[in-house]
């Protein structure tokens, strides 16, 4: 049996239960056969030279953690400037919020060298080695020019936005190129494998082949839509451990006159948490029988805050937040209480099921686990409702939720509206559905489903 081998940006170990349901389901995978889990470490080393990196190793039972330090200018260039300033706006087609500085492109490109270079003595002749995310796109190419020919795949967890955006990019035909040293790469959703397909058919001249295959810099690839999903039997768990069952019953006996909306996010503009707020006021403006009533929780937790453009946003939210308090606000009653930190893991279960509304409404997302989340977390007597976008991966899975346009905010408001006054046996059915197509997939579905997929590949360069 092939060693798995995962690569990500930042790496987690896999014993710790902080470290998440992917980290978990990932760990799994990688502890069956013995693995390796290489990323870097998020530190930075004042004696390390622009292209240098340094290497640590650790043993975390039968997983291999390696992590890589960088210069400030690398970790600047690379991970604050083209992954989170270039592709990360781009992919949630945000062109106006895109730095296109040439620097960070160079260092972009130099910092996936480096990984390249430190990772292939740690690969073994057989391994199967699975990248993740946008940070990473060129690893497999620059993999193969030092002579790789293992299984690569690539599964991007953000979205993929259509041509003519994508073509915003400059030397977007080097990127596109970069994912034709994949066998494997996977999306989350139809939609984003579509984009991506034409993507390369319009931009790289791709010929189609059939069975989710295209063919061009002679070699292969198959770009298909993975969605992943969350481990339900880990989030129970974690709801039914007294941090969680302790958050559900102080917001119970606290809210007991009250109907809870709750959003939770990372402050990021691609999660539409200002379009939110104004629907919550249009709530109250167009209903006002929610007035004294209804309470949105909106927890954001800090993301990025050396980027202006989520200074900015921040700015904006609580200027929106602060308006909404002082115009309808009472003496005993807060409409929306706004909370600008991370809210602990454990706690999450409680906070979803207290909510009789759960509000999931980015812009733009590749998937948004909360969605899944909140569903798992309800109580299937008296579930809440999930009102979602549809412009999140999880809609095309999330069939039953309210489906909204997050830039609707009458529309939103009007779905709220629905969502607090559905009946019963409405509520049950949908959330049934919802639950028995979270449980099917689930995120060992998806790792499963993603890792038989690139077994069954042939070696991209030997197309």
């Amino acid at each position: 049996m092939s060693r798995l081998v995962v690569v990500s940006n930042r790496l987690a170990d896999p014993r710790k239960p902080a470290a998440g349901g992917l980290a978990v389901a990932l760990g799994d995978a990688l502890a069956r056969t013995g693995g390796l889990w290489f990323g870097s470490s998020g530190a930075t080393a004042a004696d390390l030279a622009p292209g240098e990196g340094r290497l640590r190793t650790r043993q975390a039972g039968k997983v291999l953690l390696a992590s890589v330090d960088l210069c400030a200018e690398d970790h600047a260039a690379y991970y604050l400037g083209y992954a989170n300033s270039v592709l990360w706006p781009v992919f949630h087609y945000r062109l106006d919020l895109a730095d296109f500085d040439p620097a960070y492109l160079a260092g972009y490109r130099r910092v996936n060298q480096m990984f390249a270079r430190k990772l292939l003595p740690l690969l073994r002749d057989d391994d199967l080695i699975w990248v993740h995310d946008y940070h990473l796109i060129p690893l497999a190419a620059e993999l193969r020019a030092l002579g790789c020919r293992q299984r690569i795949g690539f599964f991007l967890h953000i979205p993929v936005p259509p041509p003519l955006v994508m073509a915003a990019l400059p030397q977007h035909e080097w990127l596109m190129r970069s994912f034709f040293a994949y066998d494997l790469v996977g999306l989350q959703s139809g939609a984003d494998a579509d984009h991506l397909t034409h993507c390369m058919v319009t931009e790289a001249g791709a010929q189609e082949l059939g069975a989710q295959r295209l063919h061009a810099y002679g070699a292969t690839v198959r770009v298909a839509a993975f969605p992943i999903g969350i481990d339900v039997e880990e989030f129970q768990a974690l709801a039914a451990a007294p941090d969680a069952v302790g958050t559900f019953e102080a917001l119970r006996a606290e809210y007991s006159r009250r109907q809870l909306l709750l959003g939770i996010d990372r402050l990021d503009y691609s999660k539409g948490i200002p379009q939110r707020v104004r629907a919550f006021r249009q709530l109250l403006e167009r209903y006002p029988e929610n007035r004294n009533s209804a309470t949105l929780v909106m927890i954001a937790s800090p993301s990025r805050d050396d980027v202006h453009a989520y200074a900015d946003l921040r700015q904006e939210l609580e200027g929106l937040c602060g308006a909404i308090n002082g115009d309808y606000g009472t003496l005993d009653w807060m409409p929306l209480r706004y909370i600008h930190r991370t809210v602990a893991r454990r706690r999450v279960p409680g906070l979803c099921r207290a909510a009789r509304v759960g509000l999931v409404t980015p812009l733009r997302d590749g998937m948004n686990l909360v969605a899944k989340e909140y569903v798992v977390a309800q109580d299937e007597a008296d579930p809440g409702v999930l009102v979602l976008s549809r412009f999140a991966g999880a809609a095309e899975q999330l069939e039953e939720a309210l489906l909204v346009n997050p830039y609707d905010t009458q529309g939103m408001a009007d779905a709220i509206q629905a969502a607090l006054h559905m009946p019963l046996a409405e509520r049950q059915w949908r959330h049934q559905r919802l639950l028995e197509r979270i449980r099917r997939h689930d995120v060992h579905w998806w790792r499963q489903g993603f890792l038989q997929a690139l077994e069954e590949s042939s070696s991209a360069s030997a197309a």
